[in-house]
């Protein structure tokens, strides 16, 4: 069992790790601005904060195995994290990531595709700075997990295939993985760490 701290523990992949972590027995501490949606649940220490107050994060992180990242990357960058973190004394550093900074076949970005949605190039771009920032760091143990390019609500099928840098599509064309789906690879590598310092995907 490890202790598992989840900054945006209420959103929707950081809530899917929340539930997957204690399907395992696991003992998680949720972070969030407003965590009163999480309830009063066993194995579940809650605590409501700005992710931006670094001294607050800080004390909450404090104490864990584990440091998963789910927050939004437009307004919670790489240094408001890996800094309190690091001052924390956790070594283990594992990020949500997104689909934007992954490669297509002719290896350029999927963000710099012509058919790239424009109301999420902001966050796909501080995604892809989030990453960078990373690539960078010396100390943490870190971990950057891309969801495919529809990171959707759906069902826990317990599958999902595995890749590095270039996205990953079905056999039928379609490049995707439920919350739920990518709760189970990314507490997989929390479990059975495989991907120290690396960036990967996941998909069908």
């Amino acid at each position: 069992m490890s202790k598992i701290a989840i900054i945006g523990a209420t959103g929707r992949a950081g809530s899917q790790l929340l539930e997957e972590a204690l399907r395992r027995g696991h003992s998680v501490t949720a972070i969030a601005r407003d965590t009163s949606k999480v309830g009063d649940r066993a194995g579940v220490v809650s605590k409501s904060l700005d992710v931006l107050d670094s001294a607050a994060l800080q004390a909450a992180v404090a104490g864990h195995d584990v440091v998963i990242s789910a927050a939004h990357f437009a307004t919670v960058p790489a240094s408001a994290i890996v800094g309190p973190v690091k001052q924390a004394g956790v070594k283990r550093l594992l990020v949500v990531g997104g689909a934007g900074s992954l490669l297509l076949p002719d290896d350029t970005r999927v963000i710099d595709s012509a058919g790239f949605p424009a109301e999420y190039k902001a966050e796909a771009s501080a995604g892809a700075a989030f990453l960078d920032a990373l690539r960078q760091e010396q100390e943490l143990d870190w971990t950057f997990l891309s969801p495919s390019a529809e990171f959707v609500e759906g069902e826990r099928s317990g599958q999902y295939r595995v890749g590095k840098d270039h996205l990953l599509v079905s056999a039928e064309g379609r490049s995707w993985i439920t919350f739920a789906d990518y709760a189970i690879a990314l507490i997989d590598e929390v479990e059975t760490p495989e991907h120290l310092r690396q960036r990967y995907t996941v998909g069908y």
